[in-house]
């Protein structure tokens, strides 16, 4: 019973200081504040500043600002308007016409932006015009732009991944490999949907594209060159064993500077934006990071984490039955806080449960990426659906109801996952690539 007082208190801590509208950053840090105070004999103001300091000055983390940075740089590009024209000839063909090109063109940007948002806004931008001129369902449109978008947290560069790595203080490359088949996986999955419903439904009716040749086709892929140079760059010289994550970052900031001015997209105002959009986004990650890293210690000083760990092993749960209680606890948790914050905030306390159960830790960032996409696109606090909100103007309600077949597919995912675990696991155990 004692074991409880702490945990009730970290709660009542915590929520008390989100709901008062406090930062999460600062709110980690406050809860941690208390619990050391309240449960050890440690001060907890060196405790904090040993940890806070530890935590940020992690060199693996450098990747996580130069990732987003370079996101912050193709977003202010015509990378989206030469996606789609490179894009729409071939997606035209397929069932479902170019309601494909939100999956295509989100699973490519994923691979240059670990940003959800940030994909979601950059295919989006171009994409829902064009998609409403040419009349198709609007349920359609935005459910699947709202989905695939979630992609930017899963294909890497995925700043989830980052953050979640550095966590648990595991190989970036390794998680970045093994986000690569689940993430087409799932985006094969979003596609054949959109081609059933084409099917099926009676309101999908979009004015046709007009006939091109082969050659105009391979003509118009020219305008996918600078991105897909761009991922070989960046995936490439990673996976091939060249670069560790950070300097692949680097390589991908230099490049998208490159591609930004081939397309005369970059001047001083447009450099001085994206480099603010990226502080302003690292800061707001390494602040709740730092939080997180204080509040781990503390809950370390209480024993909570490993006293929880044993509390649910007495419970003789499987492996399938541990996995669906953390499923539903993090569907849960994702209607109240965003991805990040839901990883740092409950890995102390996860992560000695997963390791008892036998569960590959590389799978299991997969496993809750996966998990934290849903959030992304889960009332009352889906980000995705807000970003969406603004975009379209439509009420939220209209916008949720339209990325449920999303929301489904991927808990569809979950099980996928479960079922095929090689699906994660397979290219991190078989290429090789430089440590760091």
């Amino acid at each position: 019973m004692e074991q409880f007082i702490p945990i009730a208190v970290f709660l009542f801590v915590l929520f008390f200081l989100l709901g008062s509208g406090v930062w999460v950053g600062l709110a980690l840090m406050g809860v941690a504040y208390v619990g050391m105070e309240m449960f050890t004999s440690r001060p907890p103001g060196d405790a904090m500043v040993t940890r806070i300091w530890g935590a940020s000055s992690s060199w693996t983390l450098t990747a996580l600002p130069l990732f987003i940075w370079m996101g912050e740089i193709l977003y202010r590009t015509r990378l989206s308007e030469d996606m789609f024209r490179g894009l729409s000839p071939w997606m035209a063909r397929l069932p479902g016409g170019l309601v494909h090109t939100n999956i295509v063109g989100c699973t490519v940007f994923a691979a240059v932006s670990g940003s959800s948002a940030a994909t979601l806004t950059t295919v989006g931008k171009m994409s829902i015009p064009e998609l409403r001129k040419r009349q198709y369902p609007e349920t359609m449109v935005i459910g699947t732009l709202a989905g695939a978008a979630t992609l930017g947290l899963m294909i890497p560069p995925s700043l989830t991944l980052i953050v979640y790595g550095v966590t648990i203080n595991e190989s970036i490359t390794k998680l970045f490999m093994a986000g690569v088949f689940p993430g087409l996986v799932l985006a094969s999955m979003f596609m054949a949907y959109v081609a059933v419903m084409s099917f099926v439904s009676k309101g999908f009716n979009p004015t046709p594209e007009p006939p091109m040749t082969f050659g105009q086709r391979v003509a118009n892929s020219r305008f996918l060159i600078p991105v897909i140079c761009l991922i070989l760059v960046v995936i490439g010289s990673m996976y091939l064993g060249y670069a560790t994550a950070t300097e692949a970052a680097a390589f991908g900031v230099i490049g998208a500077l490159i591609l930004a001015a081939t397309q005369g997209s970059l001047n001083w105002g447009t450099f001085t934006d994206s480099l603010m959009g990226a502080v302003r986004t690292s800061a707001m990650i390494a602040l709740i990071l730092a939080g997180a890293a204080f509040l781990s210690l503390s809950m370390g000083f209480t024993g909570l984490p490993r006293g929880l760990a044993d509390l649910i092993a007495s419970f003789e749960l499987s492996r399938f039955e541990l996995l669906m209680a953390l499923l539903v606890f993090y569907i849960i948790l994702g209607m109240f806080l965003d991805g990040i914050s839901s990883v740092v905030l409950t890995m102390a306390v996860v992560e000695p449960m997963i390791r008892d159960a036998g569960i590959d830790i590389i799978w299991f960032g997969i496993f809750i990426v996966v998990v934290v996409e849903m959030a992304q696109i889960t009332p009352p606090i889906g980000f995705n659906l807000f970003v969406l909100q603004g975009m379209t103007n439509h009420e939220m309600t209209f916008i949720a109801k339209a990325a449920i077949p999303m929301f489904l597919i991927m808990v569809v995912m979950v099980f996928v996952l479960i079922f095929f675990p090689e699906l994660a696991t397979w290219l991190p155990e078989n290429i090789r690539q430089r440590p760091g």
